[in-house]
């Protein structure tokens, strides 16, 4: 007897309605925007949110040189790697990753809250981010999105 008047929709790559969306990186905090847009790429923000599934949308982020970091992190944050060899650890503050490469440290800041799997690095190819105000993906039609009314 099936009387149910709803079903679980499950979502899949075929139904999946991606959408480019475009965000102004301006005066952000950083963990702030970076926690909304990892939400966005993911798709939790969409009704049929699947957990295995990529449903999230393109994101197109810019003016990343402008980002905000609060208390004296500009300073004091670090970011470690290391080469491979003994002894190899290297590190590097945001102020010197700022003038080296400054979408680096968004981009940094979003893969952090994305899934450590294959799905985490399928949804981070979904990500663009730019220094200045021009990017190339004009084409796309990005909408724009204000992150301070999203959740």
């Amino acid at each position: 007897m099936d009387t149910l008047s709803y079903k679980t929709v499950s979502a899949n790559k075929a139904t999946v309605d991606k959408q480019w969306l475009l965000v102004n990186a301006e005066g952000e905090t950083l963990g702030r925007m970076a926690s909304k847009v990892a939400k966005l790429l993911r798709g939790k923000h969409k009704p049929n949110f699947t957990p295995h599934v990529d449903c999230g949308d393109n994101v197109v982020v810019i003016n990343a040189e402008k980002i905000v970091l609060s208390g004296n992190k500009w300073d004091d944050k670090t970011y470690l790697r290391y080469t491979g060899y003994p002894g190899g650890q290297r590190s590097t503050t945001v102020k010197e990753l700022l003038e080296k490469n400054p979408g680096r440290i968004v981009e940094k800041a979003i893969k952090g809250m994305l899934p450590k799997n294959k799905l985490g690095a399928d949804l981070f190819r979904n990500l663009k981010v730019y220094a200045g105000t021009e990017h190339n993906q004009e084409a796309q039609k990005p909408t724009e999105i204000n992150l301070k009314e999203f959740k």
